[in-house]
């Protein structure tokens, strides 16, 4: 007796195509969705709930694929590529949000990362927002909620963030601050000030995803110390949000890095 698969053959095909749709759908809609807020299409909460519901798509189209296998196998229709397609894309897609998701609950939810709490750089140029230390978070703990909310931020910073400190650099601060300038500028960031006597640089860092401007602040100042020597600063702010994820403190950590490589 012959047992007559054509139905489940064309329901697999289809749903193969519907799991594609909805994975390509989802990154496409990520995309859109990251490129207008960073265009001030819309505002970057509005960004954030497409991207949400993108990655609600994109995953159930993964799943779908799964499911999509199965059921051709069974009708004899070979669509294993496209379920493979679907699959790869949700899951790349997916792995990339959870991996941001899994920081943001590691890292503090502060945006303004320095490396002088004691004497924290100042912008001149730039602005920093008027909202910059007004919804710091307590997490719960008495002993934070009893601060005002600068030295809660300090206070969090330091937990976080302790690795985080000025460099001392075996150059006179001429040289410190021309290296500095040069590597502003080789990573892209659009320069609003350098003051060569000042020993001050400040720039604007865009993200590549969602094009989120970071201010940042360059100051280089002689080491008491060392002869000769340097002691550089630096403050990274971002413009908007809550939580960087960890951004700004892994630029200044990248930024001194390669100064003091070169």
């Amino acid at each position: 007796m012959m047992i007559d698969t054509t139905g489940n053959g064309d329901w697999g095909r289809r749903l193969s195509w519907v799991a594609l749709a909805l994975s390509l759908g989802g990154l496409a809609a990520a995309l859109i969705a990251a490129a207008g807020s960073g265009a001030g299409a819309w505002s970057f909460g509005i960004g954030f709930t497409i991207l949400r519901y993108a990655f609600y798509a994109a995953i159930a189209g993964g799943l779908l694929a799964i499911v999509a296998f199965v059921v051709s196998r069974r009708g004899g229709v070979r669509t294993g590529r496209l379920n493979l397609v679907a699959f790869v894309i949700a899951g790349a897609f997916g792995a990339y949000l959870m991996s941001h998701i899994a920081t943001a609950r590691r890292v503090p939810a502060i945006h303004d990362a320095t490396t002088d709490l004691a004497d924290v750089p100042h912008f001149k140029t730039l602005t920093v927002r008027t909202d910059n230390l007004e919804d710091i978070p307590d997490d719960g703990r008495p002993d934070l909620a009893a601060l005002d909310p600068e030295s809660r931020w300090k206070t969090i910073h330091r937990e976080a963030y302790g690795d985080v400190r000025s460099l001392s650099l075996a150059l006179s601060p001429a040289d410190a601050i021309q290296r500095a300038e040069a590597l502003v500028r080789d990573r892209g960031w659009q320069v609003a000030r350098v003051d060569r006597q000042a020993g001050i640089i400040e720039a604007t860092a865009t993200t590549l995803f969602f094009r989120f401007k970071d201010d940042v602040v360059v100051r280089v100042r002689p080491d008491p110390k060392r002869p000769d020597g340097s002691i550089v600063d630096m403050r990274s702010i971002s413009r908007v949000g809550g939580s960087d994820i960890g951004v700004n403190a892994a630029r200044i950590r990248a930024f001194l890095a390669d100064l003091q490589a070169d």
